[in-house]
C-alpha cells in the first residue's frame, strides 16, 4: 500500500459501532470532517462532538444510511461481522472510501487504512502496520513523538524561506534549506518564544550564499 494524505474539511464521516474504536475513529476526523455515528449503544468514551445516532441498523438497511448521509469514507467498526461486510459493500457500490475496522490485508481501491498519526502544525507523520499490529503503531507513534516536536514551526519557517530564495539558483536554493532544517542551535531555539529563530537561519543561509539578509 501506498500512503496519501486526503483532507477531509467539509466532508463527512458515517462511522457504523459506538464501541471504543468507532469512539476513536470518530476522534480522528473529527478534527476535520462532519461525523455521524450509528449504534445501537455507545461507550463510555469522547466522540470528538460527533454527531450520535442511536439505532441497530441491519445488513439491509446500510445502503440507505449511506444515501442518507452522502460520506467521503464510511467506517465499519461494529463487532459483527456480517454487518461490517454490508458496510463495506455499500461503500464499494458507490465508489466511497471505506475503512473496515474487522480486517487487515488483501485490500481493493476502495479500502483504506487510518494510520497512527503525529502531527504538529503542518507536520504530519504516519505510522501503518496494514491493521496488523495496532500496539505497535501506538508504540512506534510514541517513539516518533519527540522527533517530530517543533517541526511545524520549522516547517513554517523553511517555507518562508523557500519563497525568500526564489531568486537563487536550485543548487543553491536547495542547499541554504538543507542546511537550515539541520541545524542544531536552530532546533533547539524553536523551543523558546525568546529565540530569534529567523536570525540564526539567515545566518546559517549566509554562511550557505555568502549575501543572504
Amino acid at each position: 500500500m501506498i500512503p496519501l494524505l486526503h483532507d477531509f474539511t467539509g466532508q463527512t464521516v458515517l462511522v457504523f459501532g459506538g464501541g471504543t474504536v468507532g469512539a476513536r475513529k470518530a476522534r480522528r476526523f473529527a478534527r476535520e470532517a462532519a461525523v455521524v455515528v450509528v449504534s445501537p449503544a455507545f461507550a463510555d468514551a469522547d466522540f470528538g462532538g460527533a454527531e450520535r445516532v442511536r439505532e441497530a441498523p441491519a445488513p439491509d438497511d446500510v445502503p440507505g444510511w449511506l444515501d442518507r448521509v452522502d460520506p467521503a469514507l464510511v467506517v465499519a467498526a461494529t463487532d459483527d461481522g456480517d454487518l461490517n461486510a454490508a458496510v463495506e459493500r455499500a461503500a464499494r457500490e458507490r465508489d466511497v472510501l471505506v475503512n473496515r475496522t474487522d480486517e487487515s490485508g488483501g485490500r481493493d481501491w476502495h479500502s483504506v487504512v487510518v494510520p497512527a498519526t503525529v502531527r504538529d502544525g503542518p507536520v504530519t507523520v504516519a505510522v501503518s502496520t496494514d491493521g496488523r499490529s495496532p500496539a505497535l503503531s501506538r508504540y512506534l507513534r510514541e517513539q516518533i513523538e519527540p522527533v517530530v516536536e517543533n517541526a511545524g514551526a520549522m516547517a513554517t519557517l523553511a517555507g518562508d524561506l523557500r519563497a525568500e530564495l526564489r531568486s537563487y539558483d536550485p543548487p543553491t536554493r536547495r542547499a541554504a534549506l538543507r542546511a537550515v532544517v539541520r541545524d542544531d542551535v536552530l532546533w533547539k531555539g524553536l523551543d523558546s518564544p525568546s529565540t530569534n529563530s529567523r536570525q540564526r537561519a539567515s545566518d546559517v543561509i549566509r554562511d550557505v550564499t555568502g549575501d543572504f539578509s
